[in-house]
């Protein structure tokens, strides 16, 4: 195997990369390391606009502290991963970042690159999750004319939580107070008239 193309991002399945080309990869002479950055942030937007206006989006974007922002946090995911894949064996490795419908970008670097195999994180997400946020790696493994393989993160029983997963635990919880604390102010003045 010459060359393979390993896709990431800031997700915790895109992690398992690393691990998986370490175990089941035999080591190539060189990986292309590619991150997609979503012009759009998480917004399915992007998806359902065409090809002018997607080149219109790119375009209009350049030089704005936005785009800015996108490229910086590319550079530092693109850096993570690159030392981690450095620290495995003696292989090049070489960055890229593309901006777009990340599935299909992924397909565009395999095929202008002439990879031998595409490497995914899968996050297994299923039903409304699936349906809500679509799935790269399935639309990746039904186009490709080349092996995918997916890197599955293992599923831990306890898992740290990010300040985000505290913060919407906080925030709902104080909700559910105040709305039980209400509901009982109004059933009490209820009962006292």
């Amino acid at each position: 195997m010459n060359r393979v193309l390993i896709a990431v991002d800031d997700t915790k399945s895109s992690k398992a990369v690393v691990l998986t080309f370490q175990n089941l990869v035999r080591p190539p002479k060189e990986v292309l390391l590619l991150h997609v950055e979503r012009l759009q942030g998480r917004s399915l937007m992007i998806d359902m606009l065409g090809e002018a206006e997607l080149s219109t989006l790119k375009e209009s974007l350049k030089g704005t502290e936005h785009k800015e922002a996108l490229d910086k946090e590319a550079e530092r995911i693109l850096s993570f991963y690159k030392k981690e894949l450095e620290n495995i064996g003696s292989f090049s490795v070489t960055t890229v970042i593309r901006a777009g419908r990340p599935a299909e970008e992924i397909l565009k670097v395999a095929n202008e690159e002439n990879v031998d195999l595409i490497l995914l994180g899968y996050s297994g997400l299923k039903g409304w999750n699936r349906l809500l946020t679509g799935s790269v790696t399935k639309d990746v493994q039904k186009s490709a004319k080349i092996p995918v393989l997916l890197a599955s993160r293992p599923r831990m029983c306890e898992e740290p939580y990010r300040w985000k997963d505290a913060y919407a635990a906080i925030t709902v919880t104080t909700v559910i107070v105040f709305a039980m604390f209400f509901i009982g102010v109004i059933l009490q003045r209820g009962a006292l008239h």
